[in-house]
């Protein structure tokens, strides 16, 4: 599996969209500095997905995650395909089943998760104002 780590803030951008010929369509923008940050993992074979949102990235979110994953696949041995980042260097977080395994410094191209989190962005929030919360 491939895991990952996004934020998502309340800013969007305005994308294209239809509308009456003759008419300019307003869409609204803001510029929140409010996130949210996602865990993700994928297993490219099956397309297997496995998300978490929380309010920041670190250690102890990481730990509960990588439980979530260990969960869902207790009979597996899970080799976990991570970035440098440093909530994934704690060998006391890793569940018994799991086995985390870096990828190369600067080679996010390398992860299937980066191309979901593009996906995401790109699509799920053009044009779209999120109410406060």
């Amino acid at each position: 599996m491939f895991e990952d780590e996004a934020s998502f803030g309340r800013s969007n951008k305005p994308r294209n969209c239809w509308c009456k010929k003759g008419i300019r369509p307003r869409v609204p923008c803001q510029h929140i500095r409010e996130y949210r940050h996602a865990f993700g993992a994928v297993e490219p074979a099956t397309g297997s997905k496995i998300f978490a949102v929380s309010h920041k990235c670190d250690t102890i979110r990481m730990y509960y995650f990588l439980k979530r994953i260990s969960q869902a696949y207790p009979d597996d041995l899970i080799v976990l395909v991570c970035d440098g980042a440093s909530w994934h260097k704690n060998a006391e977080i890793v569940p018994y089943n799991m086995i985390l395994v870096n990828l190369p410094t600067g080679a996010p191209e390398m992860n299937p998760m980066e191309q979901i989190w593009r996906e995401i962005r790109t699509s799920g929030f053009a044009n779209l104002l999120l109410p406060s919360g």
